[in-house]
């Protein structure tokens, strides 16, 4: 009897959820095999591969601890913050012995405009004298090394790699893993996680590009609040335009309440 209960508990729940998800006029999709989804992910890269030919890494640099530098400074702030401190700062420290013998406070009033600029500042000096002490002041070429490095994580480590030594790697940002499961590409939420999954989707040829190009358009299309998915590029691979669409469509004007005529009468 305890059994049965049970069950009917959980069809009870489980139409509950499909009335539910009916109201709100999305309709259950079909799983997505691997192949299938391999292949609209190609269809996908493909789209913004046309979107956005240009792939150059907006971040100014001259040389690959440049490149370094800048990546780490980029985490949570925008490109074009990075870009107006960076040229002084690289003018005064051009390499990694200088910036190995700035003092962090040295380093902070540089970069004093940009988010978490003390954590960044100290980052920034150890890495330098890392660089100094381990890789004769050059930048490592392998994951393994680059993510020993302070303030190096697995993000930036691939966007040097791809940038800077043309070895393929999935750079996963906040954009990059907002779109990723937008896309219905990953229901992870961990970044190495994202990773994985996109990298066994895509071969590794198009890694750097794809991840690259899915940040720029969640810079400018897909934003995390109000996405524009009726201008968006990969509106017909997106399985979110159906929720998308749901919501818009409850969006409607409540009349308002007339009290004025409730609760005065015109005299008569």
């Amino acid at each position: 009897m305890p059994g049965k209960m049970l069950f009917a508990s959980g069809v009870g729940t489980e139409r509950a959820r499909s009335a539910a998800a009916s109201r709100r006029g999305v309709r259950r999709r079909k799983r997505e095999t691997l192949e299938e989804k391999s292949t609209r992910v190609n269809a996908i890269s493909a789209r913004l591969a046309l979107t956005y030919p240009d792939v150059e890494c907006p971040l100014a640099h001259q040389n690959t601890f440049e490149l370094l530098v800048a990546v780490m400074l980029s985490a949570q702030c925008t490109d074009a913050a990075v870009n107006k401190v960076t040229p002084e700062l690289f003018r005064r420290y051009p390499d990694a012995a200088a910036l190995s013998r700035a003092s962090t406070r040295e380093i902070e009033a540089l970069i004093r405009t940009l988010g978490l600029f003390r954590a960044k500042a100290k980052s920034l000096q150890r890495c330098a004298q890392q660089l100094v002490d381990e890789f004769e002041g050059q930048v490592p070429a392998t994951m393994e090394e680059l993510t020993k490095l302070a303030g190096v994580g697995r993000k930036t480590a691939n966007v040097i790699l791809g940038h800077a030594f043309a070895t393929p790697g999935i750079a996963v940002d906040t954009h990059c893993k907002r779109l990723s499961n937008r896309l219905g590409l990953t229901r992870q939420q961990d970044p190495t996680r994202i990773e994985r999954d996109l990298n066994r989707l895509l071969p590794p040829e198009q890694w750097t590009g794809f991840s690259h190009r899915l940040i720029i358009h969640g810079r400018r299309v897909c934003h995390a609040r109000k996405p524009n998915c009726g201008g968006c590029a990969l509106r017909q691979w997106c399985p979110s335009r159906e929720i998308a669409a749901a919501s818009s469509g409850r969006r409607r004007k409540r009349p308002r309440r007339q009290w004025a005529s409730a609760l005065v009468r015109p005299p008569s």
